[in-house]
């Protein structure tokens, strides 16, 4: 077999391993009633890989065709439009797959995650709301989904910001380490709550020792006299603390009995601490073993709360990059279901995100130094390019898209194998990859990219030059944009070009139109400083007669500071043109668009944009 053809032998490796290849690459179904083992398997493949491939699917997208980031969207923008939907969608199904990738040879452990944001603690907790698509649901039914399942065995989980709001309700009591002196000085109350506790603390502890040659009554009575309690099977009691302050000196000063006591930390209901528990132990040995009973105590409360969560935190800690296909969209509803409400702005978003995971890798991205692939977004039709065109052989036998289940659970592994086969072909070679946990080697540092999917590296985003790309793609200055809407139903982008032609001087140089959505059309001046003149003789007490066609039907222009504005004040009407006309009725917003000029840039194909003319 081996003198056959390479594409001759690829078919037939294909066609005579496909069922060991299925059962060896079978997708692993994670449930609530098989998630504890599961997570310490998916723990073991972690630590061995290289990478870390995610999938997920919501319960929607976009709610209408503007909503998605577009050609014309600055990083800005583009993150609006992702963090909207994040907020707005639910996800139900988180596919992670840990691989390794060694010269061509592939090894995956793909796991898919099945989801619901459940109130396990019965305390309201989650208690945010989410919206669905109709044509998701079906897509997903269509698919093999189980929404059985997901509703009674999916795992809830909680962001890090819901678990400590979840913690503080709960009030349990928390270990606490014994600290160090203080360096300021005590002042004469401190000494004063210093010595009062201390002599609490003495007579209580001699109390609870003999109590065993007291009678039950007298017993009783000293312990509600001495404010004794039962922690368990072991006596406490309880310190009450005004402060923090407070808090450090009575650790400080239980560290003379600690070989005997423990201090637990009682947190109060609206976050700081409401008292300090000591409790007492009968020896050395019950003293360690209190100690462990309530560690493992703390874990397994934690594991709770936490729940499916545990999986993202072990991603970040393991700080291996980590593999999408769409990773503004994934990484935003990661954030905001994991972590905490996302930023209001891109900045602090990527401030945020890279500190938790600071090895994001996009395919898509990988995708675009491939002229071909530029504009293609379905993992198989890449993959199927690929093996057409490219020898790139990869060890490892992608599983066919017929197989039957849910097919979700498949796209992590194709995602794994497009992702060696680009490496392949870009020449990303063994020592490319990661050198250790803490870097990332420079041959694909350079790949990384989430801000703005338009754009095919993180440097393009901020160059102010002009680059005219392959097939009519150039990148232009945001100040080069008109927004225009207001036009007759059934206008076409030819229609309005020929009106526009012949209502002003500036229509003589070169310049395009086209659709945004079936309300709003982008009209791009190809010179700059053309924009302005136009947007002045339109917003002009005089107009002239040339543009006063225009106007009388209606039609309104603004520049892109407002489509800005639309993004991030959130006006997300089915419609452009209606969230335009919300976005100029605020008053403040004349003094706010002329007070700075954005310089930012975008990527414009008019390849790219939608052209109703052609449907």
């Amino acid at each position: 077999m081996a003198s056959l053809p390479p594409f001759i032998r690829r078919r037939f490796l294909t066609t005579t391993t496909t069922t060991n290849v299925l059962k060896k690459w079978a997708v692993k179904e994670v449930t609530k009633s098989n998630f504890s083992e599961s997570l310490e398997e998916f723990k073991d493949h972690l630590s061995s890989s290289d990478f870390v491939a995610v999938s997920l699917q919501k319960t929607g997208s976009y709610r209408a065709p503007w909503h998605r980031p577009r050609p014309f969207d600055t990083a800005d923008t583009s993150y609006c439009k992702a963090k909207f939907a994040a907020e707005r969608f639910q996800l139900l199904q988180f596919a992670a797959c840990p691989f390794t990738l060694r010269a061509s040879k592939l090894t995956p452990y793909p796991y898919n995650f099945v989801l619901f944001p459940r109130d396990e603690l019965k305390m309201g907790i989650p208690t945010y709301s989410f919206s669905v698509q109709p044509s998701h649901l079906t897509s997903m039914a269509e698919e093999g989904f189980d929404f059985n399942a997901c509703i009674y065995n999916g795992i809830s989980y909680l962001s890090r910001a819901q678990e400590s709001a979840a913690k503080a309700r709960m009030g349990n009591p928390t270990t606490s380490s014994y600290v160090m002196s203080s360096s300021s000085t005590h002042t004469v109350a401190d000494t004063v709550f210093v010595e009062r506790i201390k002599s609490r603390v003495k007579h209580w502890k001699s109390a609870c020792k003999n109590t065993k040659k007291d009678n039950a009554l007298l017993s009783s009575l000293r312990k509600i006299v001495m404010g004794s309690e039962i922690y368990g099977t072991r006596p406490c009691m309880n310190l009450d603390v005004c402060s923090e302050r407070q808090v450090q000196l009575a650790l400080e000063m239980l560290k003379e009995f600690s070989d005997e006591l423990v201090p637990l930390i009682i947190p109060a209901k609206g976050g700081g601490t409401q008292a300090v528990r000591v409790v007492l132990t009968s020896s050395t040995a019950d003293k360690d073993l209190f100690e462990r009973e309530l560690q493992n105590l703390e874990e397994e409360q934690n594991k709770r709360v936490r729940g499916f969560r545990e999986v993202i935190d072990l991603i970040s800690a393991s700080q291996k990059p980590v593999v999408s296909h769409n990773s503004l969209n994934d990484f935003t509803v990661i954030h905001s279901q994991f972590f905490s409400p996302l930023p209001t702005n891109v900045d602090e978003f990527m401030g945020s995100l890279h500190s938790v995971f600071p090895h994001i890798l996009d395919v898509n991205h990988l995708m675009k130094n491939i002229g071909p692939l530029r504009k293609m977004t379905n993992i198989p039709a890449a993959i199927s390019y690929l093996n057409n065109h490219y020898f790139a052989p990869i060890d490892m036998e992608i599983l066919p898209q017929e197989s039957e289940g849910n097919i979700h659970r498949h796209n992590v592994v194709k995602m794994c194998y497009l992702f060696a086969k680009l490496c392949s072909i870009l020449k990303i070679s063994d020592n490319a990859m990661v050198s250790n946990n803490a870097m990332l080697a420079p041959a694909i540092k350079e790949y990384k990219n989430i801000s703005n999917p338009c754009f095919d590296s993180p440097q393009e985003s901020t160059n102010e030059d002009i680059r005219v790309w392959t097939k009519n793609m150039r990148k232009v200055s945001c100040d080069q944009l008109v927004f225009l809407w207001g036009f007759r139903s059934g206008m076409t982008a030819g229609m309005i070009k020929s009106l526009l032609c012949k209502s002003h001087a500036v229509f003589s140089e070169e310049f395009d139109v086209r659709f945004v959505d079936k309300s709003c059309a982008i009209v791009v001046f190809w010179r700059r400083g053309l924009c302005e003149t136009f947007l002045d003789a339109m917003s002009s007490e005089e107009i002239c007669d040339s543009l006063m066609e225009i106007a009388s039907e209606g039609i309104r222009a603004s520049s892109y500071e407002t489509y800005k504005r639309v993004c991030r004040l959130g006006l997300w009407e089915a419609d452009l043109a209606e969230s335009l006309d919300k976005a100029l009725e605020d008053s403040d917003y004349l003094m706010e668009a002329n007070s700075a000029t954005n310089s930012k840039e975008i990527c414009w194909s008019s390849d790219s944009a939608i052209n109703f003319d052609d449907l």
